[in-house]
């Protein structure tokens, strides 16, 4: 079984320009996992789920690494830029959630994400 945190989406009408489906109001679910994307791919990563500022951090890491650092350690920094980001990849969404007004209302487990997602909606019942 897979653990996953719930949050739940913020009070009052939604943002602008977002349509106030029955789907933008269900909890969002962030498994508690190594995010092999992240770690393979971390600017679409980062890109896709809407992490704008932390894919500004990583630019700049990128680009101090490859401004500062020696040639024989470029790759070994940056297998550890990419390993710290699938490492904490997940923790990042659920700062980005927290900064948009998400509350985190726990954990739940659950071995695929519909099961957790069902879980969550029981117990919030």
């Amino acid at each position: 079984m897979r653990i996953w945190t719930v949050h739940l989406p913020p009070e009052g009408p939604a943002p602008k320009g977002r349509a106030a489906t029955p789907e933008a109001r269900l909890p969002a679910l962030v498994p508690e996992r190594f995010a092999w994307l992240a770690f393979l791919f971390g600017l679409p990563w980062l890109l896709a789920y809407r992490l704008w500022l932390e894919s500004v951090v990583y630019l700049a890491a990128m680009a101090f690494l490859l401004a500062l650092a020696p040639d024989w350690a470029r790759a070994p920094l940056g297998l550890a830029l990419h390993l710290l980001l699938g490492f904490q990849a997940e923790d990042l969404r659920r700062a980005a959630l927290a900064r948009r007004g998400w509350r985190e209302a726990g954990p739940v487990a659950g071995s695929d994400a519909d099961l957790a997602l069902l879980r969550a909606l029981e117990a919030r019942a």
